[in-house]
């Protein structure tokens, strides 16, 4: 082998086993996975297929801030 070729492969060699980026791209693949579970959710909450919880507060505060005598006030 000449000189150049184990230059080459050392290089090659190196790069493989560097660890420099590992740390962001383990964060960029979370933040992928996180950002797509959380576009799911809302888009199933929109969609009406799983009940929105926020709705479900409201509606319970509602009875607390109207002071109706026949809606009981259970916010959760």
């Amino acid at each position: 082998m000449t000189n150049l070729s184990i230059r080459v492969h050392a290089f090659i060699s190196g790069l493989l086993h560097r660890e420099e980026g590992q740390d962001m791209i383990e964060y960029a693949l979370f933040g992928g996975l996180l950002a797509t579970a959380i576009i799911t959710i809302a888009g199933l909450i929109v969609a009406g297929t799983i009940p929105n919880p926020v709705q479900g507060l409201l509606d319970g505060l509602e009875g607390c801030i109207d002071f109706d005598q026949g809606t009981a006030c259970d916010p959760f």
